[in-house]
């Protein structure tokens, strides 16, 4: 009996590592995993301080909630709640847009370039609700990435991946 036992524990021991998710991809093809972000205000609206050469949008944001995941295959999942203007507590534009950042590096392994990936507009809610999953092409690598949600354009954020 403890012979088959030391076999079975030698079997499993013996098998690579790889942690699974609950969507059948293993932890290691996470890159990112976020489960709040900020909405745009204060000195980075507007173009003055942009994040990545993304401008933040021209009036304040703010969220209740928000998640998501990255994964090496581009796959992107976000989830937002109460994104809305600070001033009116409401959404006024049908659909966002998400822009993933990612710095690479060039054969040398030097920093080549800042790389950003857009979304096509996803549905919003005039309270804010939004969710998305999508297939972005990103770089390889993909370094320190950041995920911004943007205006219909995907040219101003409303919220980024930070607190």
């Amino acid at each position: 009996m403890r012979l088959r036992v030391a076999g079975v524990v030698c079997l499993l021991l013996a098998l690579p590592a790889t942690g699974s998710s609950q969507n059948g991809r293993s932890a290691e093809d996470k890159i990112l995993e976020f489960g709040t972000m900020v909405g745009v205000a204060g000195p980075f609206r507007g173009s003055a301080n942009n994040i990545r050469g993304v401008n933040g949008a021209g009036a304040a944001w703010t969220l209740t909630e928000a998640g998501g995941e990255l994964q090496t295959s581009g796959f992107l999942e976000i989830r937002v709640r109460g994104l809305v203007l600070v001033s009116t507590g409401l959404n006024p534009v049908p659909s966002f847009r998400a822009i993933v950042s990612c710095l690479t590096t060039d054969a040398s392994g030097t920093v080549a370039a800042t790389s950003t990936v857009v979304t096509d507009p996803f549905p919003a809610t005039s309270t804010g609700d939004a969710d998305l999953e999508a297939l972005v092409d990103l770089p390889t690598p993909c370094i320190a990435p950041i995920v911004f949600v943007t205006n219909p354009a995907g040219t101003g954020w409303f919220s980024v991946t930070g607190r």
